[in-house]
């Protein structure tokens, strides 16, 4: 049976000469894996271009409950992204965003909340031409919410400390080692109660958001298991300083 859905590109690999196997994450049925033929050929209706990381997807696809290897019909990019490709800024977030995402979410069931959030935030990064240099710090942020575990902030106000661990704002420095001390839980603190809309008016200094972004992927680590090391994030912090 076909289904009409939309996708968000994770990661494509090669299959054979001229076919890939495409990990999308799609709206109606989660993370998927398709084959696509025919990418490599010069007039491919599916070109690789088409499929690169966080591209934005409308897919017409053949679906089997149980099947490991899905098929596509038709799929086009809605909406095209027309800066994210040639802005080295932006080019280096979605490659860092990918990675992380990648690493984060690895289920088939579908999740449309956390499907329109990636979806809206590469779009919104598409055509934002400010405030750039914090997205991805306010987008971890964000998507901790969708993945279960969003840094509370009942003591934010009054506490010095936040515990990567238990994931609070605490008075008191913990007995471990995993935690923000000031001032890095004050900026860590500003950002989570901000929106993208807001990152214009944001300022951190580069040595702050360096080992605020660090912090950040710890936490990742210590909440989503098998999560590993992410390698992209130093190419992205020399892009950004």
């Amino acid at each position: 049976m076909l289904h009409k859905t939309r996708g968000i590109v994770f990661k494509t690999t090669d299959y054979s000469e001229s076919s890939v196997v495409v990990q999308v994450f799609t709206e109606k049925f989660g993370l998927q894996a398709y084959l696509i033929n025919g990418v490599k050929k010069p007039k491919a209706k599916i070109s690789r271009n088409m499929l690169q990381p966080l591209h934005l997807l409308e897919m017409v696809v053949y679906h089997k409950p149980n099947g490991n290897i899905q098929r596509v019909a038709e799929l086009r990019n809605v909406p095209v992204l027309t800066s994210i490709p040639y802005n080295v800024v932006k080019s280096s977030l979605v490659i860092f965003l990918n990675e992380v995402i990648y690493k984060a979410i690895r289920q088939q069931e579908t999740d449309p909340n956390l499907f329109n959030f990636i979806f809206f935030s590469i779009e919104w990064l598409d055509h934002q031409e400010q405030g750039l240099a914090n997205f991805h710090l306010l987008f971890l942020l964000q998507l901790s919410k969708y993945l279960g575990f969003h840094p509370e902030r009942n003591e934010a106000g009054n506490a010095a400390y936040f515990d990567l661990k238990d994931g609070l704002f605490i008075a008191s420095k913990p007995e471990h080692n995993l935690f923000l001390a000031p001032p890095y839980t004050q900026y860590f603190n500003l950002l989570i109660g901000k929106s993208f809309e807001d990152l214009p008016e944001i300022k951190i200094p580069n040595d702050i958001r360096r080992f605020l972004l660090d912090r950040l992927l710890e936490y990742y680590a210590l909440h989503i298991d098998g999560f590993g090391q992410i390698r992209s994030h130093e190419v992205l912090e020399e892009v950004l300083s």
